[in-house]
């Protein structure tokens, strides 16, 4: 699988990462599938992991993914020392709620029940999961600039952010990554310059929802570009749209998500799909309606 750069600093990864979310939030499998599904991705060789602390049902669950992703690289017969492990502080859910709260001294206990989650003294790559409307961005990532110096996070990253609130940060700390949204479905990063903004600065892009996510995603089998490429190419359409935002930009790795292990592995197929720009072209200006 292609190798791409995670950010000035950080360990080069695999094009294709596994999003956790989707074994830990509603709908989710039971543990040891789940545990199986994060195996079947690292047997596959996707070295990064991307978790968070609030993949989980609601305040009373919390680090539920990053216990599942511990668990897995603990049975896993791989060099465990090979995998980039990546989460997020900075949300709560309270009654399975999603709400911000990024103070500085929730974003430090939430390091401290980060760290013990996954097991490990270091995070590899700690991010602040969103801004906080009610709590000056200085100050959170001052907050993540102090576990660095505490030797509790080896490496920064952001999460929905915009160019400017990137350049605000990358002030008080170097930032390694940057974690938004990016699919056809919403293409916000690319219009808004965070993709092209990110190249430049050499951090690494992780496009969350690459395939539009939950609902959306259902939709890609019948899309009449998407579809008509698959079937061309003997690949799913996941796949087709994964290629596509693989190739918005040389630093961009994708993260989609899998509740199952031919999930997975129709994910990291995607890494050996090259579209021609023909079809790069036509998927560019397909309509992808959310509606």
């Amino acid at each position: 699988m292609e190798i791409r750069s995670l950010g000035r600093g950080a360990p080069n990864v695999t094009c294709v990462g596994f999003g956790g979310m989707p074994i830990s939030i509603a709908g989710r499998p039971g543990a040891a599938e789940s545990v199986r599904v994060v195996l079947a991705a690292l047997d596959a060789g996707v070295t990064l992991i991307d978790t968070a602390d609030v993949y989980c049902l609601d305040d009373d669950d919390i680090g539920h993914n990053e216990r599942l992703v511990a668990r897995a690289l603990k049975e896993w017969s791989g060099d465990s020392d090979s995998i980039v492990v990546a989460t997020k502080g900075g949300l709560t859910r309270p009654g399975g709620r999603w709400e911000s709260d990024a103070r500085p001294e929730h974003l430090k206990r939430a390091c401290e029940a980060s760290l013990a989650a996954l097991e490990v003294d270091t995070i590899d790559l700690y991010q602040l999961h969103a801004p906080d409307s009610a709590v000056p961005l200085e100050d959170s990532v001052g907050a993540l600039a102090d576990l660095h110096v505490e030797g509790k996070i080896r490496a920064m990253g952001l999460s929905n952010v915009s160019v400017d609130e990137i350049r605000r940060a990358a002030a008080i700390m170097p930032v390694t990554s940057v974690q938004n949204r990016l699919s056809p479905f919403f293409r916000e990063a690319l219009d808004d310059g965070v993709v092209e903004y990110t190249t430049l600065e050499d951090m690494g892009f992780l496009a969350y929802s690459p395939v539009g996510g939950g609902r959306l995603n259902r939709k890609l089998p019948d899309h009449p570009v998407v579809s008509v490429i698959a079937q061309s190419r003997g690949v799913s359409p996941h796949a087709v749209v994964l290629a596509w935002v693989l190739g918005r930009a040389p630093n961009v790795i994708v993260i989609p998500g899998a509740r199952t292990e031919a999930h997975v592995l129709d994910s990291v197929a995607s890494a050996e799909v090259e579209l021609t720009d023909e079809e790069d072209r036509a998927i560019e200006a397909a309509e992808f309606s959310i509606a």
